[in-house]
């Protein structure tokens, strides 16, 4: 099985501000996220990368281009608008603290499998096309490179947090309970018979163990011995 590294882009001069920002063009990493994007292509580096695919839009560019130019042998990339921002239609250019007024808020919080944005997606709709596009691409790498690869897709946190929902076998309704920071890595496998969950959410700590082989198969009873690292591979997880 592949394993794919899920990163949310670093932070923008939108997320600074409060603002929606969604599928607005123009909108790019500010200089906190920049230093974020090179800290996770630093980390990245230690993990030899078989794909990179990003979501269209700048801030997500910005954060693959920085992951690519830290490698020592450019993985090859492309860009996939299946993983670009869900469409938050009339939502989209307005301030978080004024649409957390709307009764639209409370069920995007509370019941997200309802929600359909004015003028824009569906959050189910949303998950759908998001996890058919890691999957699609995982089993593409996976068929090109072995079960050992790893790669590297850079999307949106909502995206994100319901490829992890759909991973960890959670209903949309869930998604929530999830958090995922700028430039944050979180790291799914997927098998024969389940999807597997190594880390959500992190922003620091030795990634070096995904270049070792990641144990395939059953789920250990009780445990298991964990992966075969080197020192500690524990990332702290963002709080």
């Amino acid at each position: 099985m592949a394993t794919v590294l899920l990163v949310r882009h670093g932070r923008t001069t939108a997320n600074a501000t409060g603002l929606l920002a969604g599928r607005t063009p123009g909108v790019h990493l500010d200089d906190l996220g920049r230093d974020q994007a090179a800290l996770t292509g630093k980390r990245i580096a230690a993990v030899p990368v078989a794909r990179v695919v990003t979501s269209p839009l700048e801030r997500c560019a910005e954060t693959a281009r920085a992951i690519v130019e830290q490698q020592s042998d450019a993985p090859p990339s492309s860009v996939d608008p299946e993983l670009t921002e869900c469409g938050y239609g009339q939502w989209q250019g307005r301030q978080l603290s004024d649409l957390a007024t709307e009764e639209l808020w409370r069920i995007v919080q509370s019941q997200p499998s309802a929600v359909v944005f004015p003028g824009g997606e569906s959050m189910a709709g949303m998950q759908a096309r998001s996890v058919a596009a890691i999957r699609r691409h995982d089993a593409a790498v996976e068929a090109e490179q072995g079960p050992g690869a790893v790669w590297v897709a850079v999307s949106h946190g909502d995206i994100i947090k319901s490829v992890l929902a759909d991973a960890l076998g959670m209903h949309l309704d869930l998604f929530q309970r999830l958090e995922v920071g700028p430039a944050s890595v979180s790291i799914v496998s997927y098998g024969a018979s389940r999807p597997r969950v190594w880390a959500t959410n992190t922003d620091c700590g030795d990634l070096s163990w995904l270049a070792k082989d990641i144990p395939s198969g059953d789920a250990a009873v009780g445990g298991g011995a964990g992966t075969p690292a080197t020192g500690s591979r524990t990332p702290r997880i963002s709080t």
